[in-house]
């Protein structure tokens, strides 16, 4: 995979550079929430800048149908964009239309653009493959150059991530190259103990890593509304909690499998429970009740790991030598079930190991939290492309940069 480094040597000055960057910011209306993954894209932005390349930064922002909706524009994200670089970054209302070109057109060296939501144009998403590169043709038309460095992204076939690279000379930018180092940390180089904490809502999201991790890993511990679907299995009352019946079976084999690999697969002792799920806008009390794992009523709604589990999984995490953390313990953006997730975060942080946070909600949560980032050993900015990578599948905006 050519790096950044081999492309800036060879010099850029003048020529236009296409920078797939993961933009996909949160946000509530016009405000963003997180600007971490805006901050992870800035010292691949910034090298290619001072270097003189004219840079054509892309990159999508939610789920909009394949044509333009203004709740998904990227103008806050570049607007932001431009507040951390310092200089404006100028802004296309459309993705390869007449203000893309113009504002391509009109970069001076140095200067830096965004051009509008890639998924504005139907044929970034498109599984047809004539589609697909149909409009990465239109892309390639804006640049000499191509930069990966969306590494949220680099887990879907889309035009501008894996089409998009083989019409153009490319290399993969700095956020791109320092995530795939991390991973090959968690799976080909790997310090002992090796601990894994699982969490978010559906267990079925994380089946496929479990797998590996089984094989792997020394000890997973596993929270999230996905627990309820491994105390189901054990044959627990979970009341009103998350539940993906259909998942039983297969959860049943994986415990089954932990215990036979001796992989020690460590499920919530207590539980905090409400009786419903908590207004979130609001933020009211939802003075939630402690019962033990075996215990839970069933009027009521597991919503966060209790106190014994969250010393439970930090003695689990205290000896670690490599950490991966992906998913939240309960609903983190309640206050009132917001500690089983900070247990686990600062366990990391007094763990002695390499700890990882990978991405998605694991990285809101550290930052909603108030924890400092540089406390941990690595921060990712895909919890998608993590999870797959640790899964062992190809992902093709790695394998695009490969060849």
């Amino acid at each position: 995979m050519k790096t950044i480094d081999e492309l800036l040597s060879e010099g850029v000055a003048g020529r236009r550079v296409f920078v797939r960057a993961d933009l996909n910011v949160p946000l509530d209306g016009t405000s963003i929430t997180d600007d971490g993954r805006i901050r992870a894209v800035l010292p691949t932005v910034k090298a290619l800048a001072e270097a003189g390349a004219r840079v054509v930064v892309a990159s999508h922002l939610g789920r909009p149908k394949g044509a333009p909706d203004p709740a998904f524009s990227l103008a806050p994200a570049a607007a932001r964009l431009g507040e951390l670089l310092g200089p404006d970054v100028r802004f296309a209302t459309d993705t390869v239309g007449e203000s893309a070109q113009s504002t391509v057109a009109g970069l001076a060296d140095g200067q830096v653009a965004v051009i509008e939501n890639l998924r504005f144009n139907a044929g970034e998403t498109a599984k047809d493959d004539a589609e697909r590169g149909a409009f990465a043709d239109r892309l390639a038309a804006l640049a000499d150059l191509y930069v990966g460095d969306g590494f949220g992204a680099v887990h879907r076939g889309h035009a501008s991530v894996y089409d998009l690279p083989a019409r153009l000379p490319h290399a993969a930018g700095y956020l791109i190259a320092n995530e795939v180092a991390v991973l090959k940390k968690l799976t080909e180089e790997v310090q002992r103990p090796y601990v894994v904490a699982l969490g978010g809502a559906k267990v079925s999201d994380k089946l496929a890593v479990i797998d590996q991790l089984l094989g792997k890993a020394d000890r997973i511990l596993i929270g999230g509304g996905m627990a309820y679907t491994f105390l189901k299995a054990k044959g627990y009352e979970i009341g009103k909690s998350l539940l993906q019946e259909d998942q039983i079976p297969v959860v049943q084999e994986y415990v089954e499998r932990a215990e036979k690999t001796g992989v020690e697969l460590v499920l919530p002792v207590d539980t905090l429970v409400g009786p419903g799920f908590p207004d979130l806008k609001t933020k009211a009390p939802a003075n939630p009740t402690a019962v033990a794992a075996d215990a839970m009523p069933a009027d009521q709604e597991g919503l966060d790991i209790g106190p014994e589990t969250r010393k439970l999984y930090a003695s689990k995490l205290a000896d670690a030598a490599t950490v991966f953390w992906n998913g939240p313990m309960g609903v983190f953006e309640h206050p009132d079930y917001a500690e089983g997730t900070r247990a686990v975060a600062q366990a990391l942080i007094d763990s002695p190991g390499f700890t990882v946070v990978g991405g998605g909600d694991s990285a809101a949560a550290v930052r909603t939290l108030g924890f400092d980032e540089n406390a941990f050993g690595h921060i990712s900015t895909g919890g998608g492309a993590s999870l797959e990578y640790l899964e062992g599948k190809t992902l093709p905006g790695l394998a695009a940069l490969e060849d």
